[in-house]
This record gives C-alpha cells, sequence and structure tokens, in this order.
C-alpha cells in the first residue's frame, strides 16, 4: 500500500491494486456478498474501510486458494460469519469440510486429514491430469 496509515480509508483503485483484482471483480464482490459494504460519497465514490479489505483477502483467499465458488464462500460466511474470516485472514482451508484430527501415532503426533470419496477422486484426477500435462512438456523438450 502507499504512504497511508493502515487505518486509512482506500478508494476502490487502491485496493484494487493492493489485492491484485479489477476493480469490476470488487463490484461484483459487493453483489454476492453484503458483508461487504464500502462507504460510499459524492458522486458514488467507494472509501474501503481497513476491515473491509481484509474481508476482501478472506474471501479472494478462500475463492483463488481453496477453491470455494462463491456460493461456498456465501455459505462458509452464513456458517461461520466474517468474523472468523477475519480471524483467520488468509489461511487455506481453513473452512474446509475436511475433518481434521490430532491423534496420537506411536511415537509423534501427526494431523491427519480425512477427504470424502468425492474429493479424493478430485484430486486425484487433478493430480493425473498434472502428472500428463509434465509428460507432454518433457517429451517436447
Amino acid at each position: 500500500m502507499n504512504s497511508k496509515s493502515p487505518e486509512a480509508f482506500r478508494t476502490i483503485s487502491e485496493v484494487s491494486k493492493d489485492l491484485s483484482l479489477p476493480q469490476h471483480v470488487l463490484r461484483f464482490w459487493e453483489t454476492k456478498f453484503m458483508q461487504i459494504k464500502p462507504i460510499k460519497r459524492g458522486g458514488g465514490r467507494r472509501y474501503y474501510r481497513p476491515e473491509d479489505i481484509r474481508l476482501l483477502k478472506g474471501i479472494k483467499s478462500l475463492l483463488y486458494n481453496d477453491g470455494y465458488t462463491i456460493r461456498g464462500v456465501q455459505k462458509v460466511i452464513k456458517d461461520n460469519g466474517t468474523k472468523k474470516i477475519l480471524l483467520n485472514e488468509v489461511r487455506n482451508n481453513s473452512f474446509t469440510d475436511n475433518e481434521i484430527n490430532t491423534t496420537q501415532d506411536k511415537n509423534n503426533n501427526i494431523s491427519q486429514h480425512h477427504l470424502g470419496d468425492g474429493k479424493r477422486k478430485k484430486l486425484m484426477k487433478v493430480l493425473n491430469n498434472l502428472v500428463d500435462l509434465r509428460k507432454k512438456i518433457n517429451e517436447g523438450e
């Protein structure tokens, strides 16, 4: 961000630049997530508060990093509220449906992630596609 204080409001162009998102995407998200409420001043100019920006970062992370759909993020917000997104801002997979159990293995503590069959099949399909692409790239060299 520029030389503004962290508490200063940001314009849509500043937020767009900081989040590497086009302005129209931010305006679209306002229509899909009623929790995003920038202050609008004369001429409809938007000013985003620091908590708006943190929420946008969390939404961006869920959509772009965790693979959620708009509807999926709406469900996360409905189920968990925005406070959880603000607190866990940009932590990958913090809202997944996976159960995370910490069990004590014989010698160490190991976190186990249990995937449903549907998610496991999707991941395996993606992995196989990536392996096939890598083979094609190597053959072309």
